[in-house]
């Protein structure tokens, strides 16, 4: 039954609907849940939540953890990474287009580039690899490659590193929040499942809604012109027409579980938990710090989830596949970020949050080095998987340095070269999942979190120097 949507709630009978469904005498599983339409959105945002009470398995083995969250900031579209963390002030007007010089930051011997004057300021904050790589020029396979570590292509969809966490710090491991422990701000990219083979129990949950305006309307949580107190009026009017829950008293493990997943949906629609997604609850100088913008929004956002205990969130932040008007978008884009990521490391600093939250900030690939002036470009940059720049910082990665770097314009990588799945098992590591743990497939097929070298990945290993 849908709360946000139904203003006549009907008389449902649980006994029928079982019966219909065929599992009268049977456990309820979590699509059953769903199926039922127990409190619309809210219920299937709470679904895990329901299946994992009842049907919670013992949770893995987990190395000592220094993480506890990871929040991504995804650059969906890949930028440039001599205009962000790789700046090539001496390659010529041909690389560096206008913006050719770098600024010093407040780590000796590191360079940014020049539209990061507040990031110039927290480099003792994150570390840089300079020298990602993977060699792949799509969207969808490149994405992909960055965000599960594997080749693209083949019989099976890897889930993504927030699946995968999800997998092993949320509800099977024993996490106990009502929040999902995967939220992406706002939108899913689309690219590929990031639940891959590990099936629905395991994908994000997608926001939606705009952190920058002046309501955030979360999916099953906010309805646009319905108030509280109507809310409230619906699970009143709502119980009163149950006549099945005031007539069965025999304690059936199957309605309790329905009742406490009714009222874990209402308190993310009208207590505590989902006051998280109020952003005025914050000063409005912390919010004027982070940008009064979608993404600098979002960026409080995660640092509001990650401090309830949200083990994954990604930050979905489009706008950087700039083959046409590179710079123009760039002198817009560039400060945002520069604003937003630089609030959210000294904030979460400032709260003793850093130590335990992994920030990793990067795209799926990096920009062509060399500006395409000609037509129909007219200074533009193409995509350019040969090597591309990340940010990481907090959980246990140190700041203030630098792994590998590029060539003298950025066209190659010319020390220590990273692959994807490097990155992600240093992660894994850091939030004490063994990159050796076994996946469940479906098939019951031998798949690692993190592919072997016979797997036929390549592999530079663990970044054990910012580790």
């Amino acid at each position: 039954m849908n709360l946000h949507h139904s203003d006549d709630p009907r008389l449902w009978n649980l006994d029928t609907e079982l019966r219909l469904l065929g599992l009268r005498g049977a456990p309820m599983s979590r699509r059953a849940a769903i199926r039922l339409g127990l409190l619309g959105s809210a219920g299937a945002l709470l679904s895990g939540s329901l299946t994992s009470r009842v049907f919670a398995a013992p949770p893995p083995h987990k190395p000592v953890a220094k993480a506890k969250s990871v929040i991504q900031i995804w650059l969906w579209g890949g930028p440039c990474h001599i205009d962000t963390f790789d700046p090539k002030p001496t390659a010529g007007a041909d690389y560096t287009g206008p913006l050719n010089s770098a600024l010093p930051t407040n780590v000796a011997g590191m360079q940014i580039g020049e539209l990061f004057p507040l990031l110039a300021k927290q480099a003792d904050k994150y570390s840089l690899i300079r020298s990602m790589t993977h060699g792949n020029n799509g969207h969808e396979t490149a994405a992909y490659m960055v965000q599960t570590g594997r080749a693209s292509g083949g019989r099976d969809v890897f889930p993504g590193t927030g699946a995968v966490v999800s997998l092993f710090k949320g509800y099977d491991a024993g996490y106990k929040g009502l929040l999902p422990p995967y939220v992406v701000l706002t939108e899913l990219q689309g690219r590929f499942s990031e639940a891959g083979f590990l099936g629905s129990r395991y994908k994000p949950f997608a926001t939606g809604g705009d952190p920058g305006a002046n309501r955030f309307v979360v999916e099953g949580v906010v309805a646009q012109g319905v108030t509280d107190e109507r809310q409230r009026a619906r699970r009143e009017l709502l119980h009163q027409l149950n006549t099945l829950e005031r007539a069965t008293r025999s304690g059936d493990p199957r309605l309790a579980a329905l009742g406490q997943c009714e009222t874990d949906a209402y308190e993310m629609i009208l207590g505590d938990a989902g006051k998280v997604f109020d952003l005025a609850q914050e000063q409005d100088d912390l919010r004027d710090r982070y940008g009064k913008n979608t993404f600098g929004q979002s960026c409080l956002m995660a640092r509001r989830l990650v401090e309830r205990g949200v083990p994954y969130v990604t930050i979905n932040y489009k706008g950087w596949d700039t083959h046409k008007q590179h710079f123009q978008i760039m002198r817009r884009k560039l400060p945002e970020l520069d604003r937003g990521l630089a609030a959210l490391l000294e904030d979460l600093s400032q709260r003793g949050l850093l130590d335990s939250t992994v920030v990793w900030c990067g795209g799926e690939f990096g920009r062509t080095p060399k500006v395409l002036w000609e037509a129909p470009w007219n200074g533009g940059r193409g995509h350019y998987g040969k090597v591309f720049s990340s940010l990481v910082a907090g959980g246990g990665f140190k700041g203030g340095q630098i792994v590998g770097s590029s060539d003298a314009r950025g066209e190659e990588v010319a020390d220590h070269p990273v692959h994807p799945s490097d990155l992600i098992g240093s992660m894994y590591e850091l939030l004490g999942i063994d990159p050796e743990a076994r996946l469940p497939h479906p098939e019951g097929l031998d798949v690692r979190a993190i592919p072997s070298v016979a797997a036929d990945i390549k592999h530079s290993g663990r970044l054990s120097q910012i580790m």
